[in-house]
């Protein structure tokens, strides 16, 4: 019995042929240096065309000089020297191999004509940049004689005084130059403003020319996108118009930016963009992980004619990254890039030191009114005069757990080229990475506990010319990821240190010779289970995390000219895998408290210490948890390309289909890990069509047909169209007079509908959910009338469907004076159906305890963005581009299903990133004020607390009491609604010299849990606490900070405008400087120089909270590159 093909062995199959593919090439490669020839008495052309047949060599040479040269019988076979020594013997014909062309010239005895000529050297740069022009064409007008510019853009050629030099290459004006009797040459190219077409990577990796573009849609020079970072993201901020982004920690492996595209547009479920690596789509860690070196083409699709294609997946905008492919090269091009970074702390929070904290809390225990203070005057005295660190510790718990520097390596190898057959790109990446913590585990264990990551990138892409036709393109993505780092979350860490008393106890007391533990310091004043050293949380364990992921994708191409001219078929398939394993090592540790102490005769102390609890060991545990996925990504599509006259048409349909699948399902329980298991699958359709006529009038209608499982039949297909329009004014004839100055300006208006399923953070939500050991039908508004049993926590609501978002798009794009190239674009995008849970049913109905969500908020995102590029060259020596982008994205709820108490308290009018709070003025003079103020927040007031705003009255609410429900919306998001970046680069000769600027604006960051004291908190004291506070000696009621308390305030914790902040900074976000030599760039570089901001606590891109996480890293890189192809 013939047995079907199962799904498992179609993944096998797949597999294999990605890797006969991957290394095929590599033993073609190594037979494409053998050449046979054979014939019987051929000419010498006959004998080219062989060699040409049989090899990737170009002949050049004058036709004449081998006019009727017959050769006698042969048959040879070796490399290219050998063959040509053999086949050219006794003919009086010398050669020169330059790259994969080979220059033939009759010997001066042979020829008069030859001895005129003379060896003429030559270099070809770029007239704007002064870089050279690698694999220039240099022809004699009217011959077959010619060259190929080397890596350095220069050529060697012979020629008569007379001859003339023809140079080109594309996108450059093609120059003639006449020899004379220079024997060097020096020739620059300028860009051709019409052949130079940039193309630019659109939906589903087609490419299109810039100047037809009627889209929004950035493309960025993969150069740019080097900075001095290992995470790809962190150089999108200010460099990328429309793109809002925030590197929001420091931590090693892990301090990728948060970014939008075109900020955020709705409440429920994923945020972020697309993101699309060579047709597979990937999260933002793959693409943190890809090198600079490898990219060829990085685009951000912006509006719905750019992602509408992409349907369901396109809401948030699309980006496309392509890798590098090969190159038709005699000798491959080899990169090789090696960098060393030093690393330190942007900013960090500064606190009190410990004679100063112990001061504060008696201060605090005062203003509660008791006189029984915890720290005595000897205390104090004895810890301010550094007496004893056993019996008077003052523990720095930053500096004993961080180092104030890290060090980091980088390193790049990478070859491209290839023949007439095969090409091929490959590349390897080894990055390392080191934390700021101290190996404080050394001084008492074997192993190491700060941050270590190494991470290790393959890509090798190979295209292969089955015939003139036909292309087959495979590509492999391979990145392994080694982290070690303490049990501990990172960023606990950092809170730990500085949580913690700085004179409850020392680090560890000293050995006593009978224990063979360390004795690590404690405390008994605390009620909470945290029992008060960070070094010893730190030292207990670790984590060893070993990740890996493998993208690989084939592709096969088909012109079907034969069919009709301009058509062609392509087809790709991908398969991604991801996986990753932890093995979490742990052990406890002894935790002694200081009994009793002693001054002695000598001025000395002795003291006694008690173990807390029994013994513990301190040998190692260990537990492994895994996690993985893989994902299979099928797509065929049918493209039409041609010109008639004036005409450009283009269609294209595709059919793609998507599965991703859990490798190890996770949940508590036995259904949940049942939907984790299942399959995620998607099926689309896409079409495109675009019309210009005469490079003037532009039009196109795009669309995008998608299926989801995660809605219920009747809902799991949407249909989302595009349409778009440009008018290229600039070349009109009537234009022709502004044409010196504005050299180019086309108008651009799209509209177009762009969906998304990622919704309710969770599969199949139109699906009920039930608690089978909770309480049945329930009645009454107080929810005690019920019965034992299955209950509905949530409600099933089939009508459940896709969000919509209405996208609507005005763009300009210009060129002033040849050199100033600025484009805007105005965009507004009102999002529907958005999903959520409903707010307006009442309780008496019994649905209190069960949750009902629907498609019932709606919210509009608008704004604009701009780029200004601007290049100049001064001279031949001296070039400057200024590079500046700004957007603006904000965002407001439209709808929402809600029931406020007051109408000002609605989110209707809000953006998504808001926080509510309360409105506050001041502090609190005396008690009189507070007996004056009537107000009820729930806790004792007292002189130096906070005063709050009456704003139900303020808004005309008949209401006299300041009470809980007294807040409203404070502050600006907390995600930027402007970003902006601007910088200059220059090239002096072999100097190169940039620097660039990125802020951010109308941003807001809330501070909290960072306040001392409380009732189970000894957590330390931050500087600007004790520097500007209220006390009874400074009774300043607009302190930065209220009165301190023992007691955990209520009143002054609240959120609320006291503790917020302005975002907004404006940060020296790279410098670089750089020497070039003849194939050898050195550089000197850095990130997160300088940060100008109104906040100073802490780094302002970190955001809210209490500042205590792994800081931003300031960077400092050195290093050189090495391009050679010999």
């Amino acid at each position: 019995m013939r047995k079907s093909l199962s799904f498992q062995s179609c993944v096998r199959y797949f597999k294999s042929i990605v890797l006969v593919l991957l290394f095929y090439p590599l033993t073609a490669l190594g037979a494409q240096g053998h050449i046979t020839v054979k014939g019987q008495s051929i000419t010498i052309k006959e004998a080219i065309q062989l060699i040409e047949k049989n090899s990737n060599y170009v002949f050049f040479y004058n036709a004449a000089d081998l006019k009727n040269i017959r050769l006698k019988n042969i048959n040879c076979s070796g490399t290219i020297d050998k063959v040509l020594k053999e086949v050219f013997a006794d003919t009086g014909i010398t050669w020169m191999i330059q790259d994969n062309d080979v220059i033939l010239k009759m010997s001066k005895t042979e020829s008069v004509q030859q001895a005129k000529k003379a060896e003429v050297v030559g270099v070809v740069t770029d007239a704007r940049t002064g870089e050279p022009v690698i694999g220039a064409s240099i022809a004699i007008v009217g011959t077959s004689t010619g060259v190929i510019t080397d890596i350095d853009g220069k050529f060697v050629i012979q020629a008569n005084p007379q001859d003339v030099l023809k140079v080109s290459y594309v996108g450059y004006t093609t120059k003639e130059v006449k020899v004379g009797n220079r024997k060097v040459l020096t020739i620059d190219l300028a860009e051709d403003a019409q052949a130079l077409e940039e193309v630019v990577v659109t939906a589903y990796g087609t490419g299109q020319k810039k100047a037809s573009m009627v889209g929004s849609i950035q493309a960025i020079r993969p150069a740019e996108l080097k900075v001095p970072s290992t995470n790809l993201s962190n150089s999108f901020a200010g460099r990328l118009a429309g793109v809002v982004a925030v590197q929001r920690t420091g931590r090693p492996g892990a301090d990728g930016s948060d970014f939008w595209i075109r900020g955020i547009s709705t409440l429920s479920g994923t945020t972020s963009p697309l993101i699309i690596i060579d047709g597979v789509q990937v999260s933002s860690a793959d693409l943190n992980a890809l090198d600079p070196e490898v990219i060829e083409g990085f685009s951000i699709l912006k509006d719905a004619t750019a992602t509408a294609m992409y349907g369901t997946r396109g809401a948030n905008g699309v980006m496309i990254v392509t890798t590098k492919s090969g190159q038709n090269l005699d000798k491959p091009i080899i990169n090789f890039r090696v960098e060393g970074q030093v690393s330190q702390p942007t900013k960090t929070p500064k606190f009190v030191d410990g004679a100063t904290y112990m001061e504060l809390f008696n201060e605090a225990v005062k203003n509660d009114g008791s006189s029984d203070v915890l720290y005595s005057q000897d205390k104090i005295n004895g810890t301010r005069m550094k007496l004893n660190p056993y019996v008077f510790p003052d523990v720095n718990w930053y500096d004993e757990m961080f180092n104030n520097i890290a060090f980091n390596e980088k390193v790049n190898f990478n070859i491209r080229g290839g023949g007439k057959k095969i090409d091929y790109f490959s590349s390897i990446s080894v990055n390392h990475e080191s934390g700021m913590l101290k190996n404080r585990s050394k001084d008492f264990f074997s192993y190491n506990n700060n941050i270590d990551v190494m991470r290790y990138a393959f890509q090798n892409n190979i295209n292969a010319y089955l015939s003139k036709s036909s292309k087959l393109s495979v590509r492999l993505n391979v990145q392994l990821r080694d982290l070690r780092e303490p049990n501990r979350g990172v960023d606990d860490i950092f809170a730990d240190a500085m949580n913690t008393s700085p004179v409850e106890s020392p680090v560890f007391y000293e050995p006593d010779g009978v224990t063979n533990h360390v004795k690590w310091g404690t405390t008994d004043r605390l009620i909470t289970a945290y029992q008060g050293n960070p070094v010893a949380q730190l030292t207990t364990g670790y984590n060893d995390t070993f990740e890996s992921t493998v993208i690989a994708a084939i592709e096969f191409e088909q012109k079907l000219d034969m069919l009709t001219k301009g058509l062609r078929f392509k087809a790709l398939g991908t398969f991604k895998n991801w996986s990753k394993s932890v093995n979490k090592y742990s052990a406890g540790w002894n935790k002694y408290l200081l009994d009793s102490y002693q001054l002695n005769e000598d001025g000395s102390y002795s003291y006694t210490t008690s173990r807390v609890g029994n013994e513990v060991t301190t040998d190692l545990n260990n537990a492994i948890e895994t996690a993985g996925d893989r994902r299979i990504y099928l797509e065929a599509m049918v493209d039409y390309n041609r010109t008639f006259g004036k005409h450009d048409v283009n269609a294209m349909l595709l059919y793609n289909q998507d599965e991703l699948v859990n490798n190890v399902p996770s949940g508590d329980t036995g259904s949940q890990r049942l939907i984790s298991s299942l399959p995620k699958r998607k099926q689309g359709l896409a079409g495109r069509f675009s019309y210009a006529y005469d490079g003037k009038y532009m039009a196109e209608v795009n669309m995008g047909y998608n299926g989801s499982e995660n809605f219920a039949k009747g809902h799991r297909w949407g249909f989302f169209p595009s349409v778009a329009l440009g008018y290229n004014i600039s070349e009109e004839s009537f234009f022709e007079p502004l044409r010196k100055v504005v050299t180019n300006m086309k108008l651009r208006g799209s509209w177009g509908l762009v969906g998304n399923d990622q919704i309710g953070g969770e599969r199949f939500i139109y699906m009920p959910t039930i608690n089978l050991s909770g309480k049945g039908f329930t009645t009454g508004i107080d929810q005690n009338y019920g019965l034992n049993g299955p209950v509905y926590t949530r409600y099933e609501n089939n009508n459940i469907t896709w969000e919509v978002g209405k996208k609507i798009n005005l763009g300009v794009d210009l060129q002033l004076l040849n050199s100033l190239n600025i484009v805007v674009d105005i965009f507004r995008e009102n999002r529907r159906n958005i999903f959520q849970k409903k707010g307006t049913i009442p309780t008496y109905l019994g649905t209190g305890s069960t949750d009902v969500y629907g498609n019932l908020a709606e919210m509009k995102n608008q704004g604009f963005d701009l780029s200004i590029d601007y290049n100049k060259a001064f001279s031949k020596d001296f070039y400057m581009n200024f590079k500046g982008t700004f957007t603006y994205a904000h965002n407001e709820i439209t709808k929402y299903d809600e029931a406020p108490k007051y109408a000002f308290q609605s989110k209707v009018g809000q953006s998504a990133n808001v926080t509510s709070g309360y409105l506050s003025n001041g502090l609190f003079l005396d008690e009189a004020e507070i007996d004056r103020y009537n107000q009820q927040m729930g806790s004792t007031l007292g002189a130096g607390d906070i005063k709050y705003i009456n704003v139900s009255k303020m808004h005309g609410y008949d209401d006299d009491i300041v009470d809980v429900d007294d807040w409203t919306w404070i502050g600006n998001p907390s995600v930027p609604e402007i970003v902006y970046g601007f910088g200059p680069s220059f090239k002096y000769k072999k100097w190169d010299f940039s620097f660039f600027f990125q802020g951010v604006a109308k941003t807001s960051l809330f501070m909290s849990g960072f306040h001392p004291f409380g009732d189970n908190s000894l957590r330390n004291v931050l500087q600007f606490v004790a520097n500007d506070r209220w006390s009874p000696t400074n009774q300043n009621v607009d302190a930065k900070y209220p009165r301190l308390t023992r007691k955990t305030s209520l009143n002054n914790t609240r959120t609320s405008d006291y503790w917020m902040r302005d975002g907004s900074f404006l940060k020296l976000k790279n410098m670089e400087i750089g020497y070039t030599l003849k194939r050898m760039r050195f550089y000197v570089s850095g990130s997160n120089l300088l940060t100008f901001s109104k906040f100073d606590l802490w780094d302002p891109e970190q955001g809210g909270g209490s500042g205590l996480k792994y800081p931003t890293q300031r960077v400092f890189n050195v290093g050189f590159q090495m391009t050679f192809n010999n």
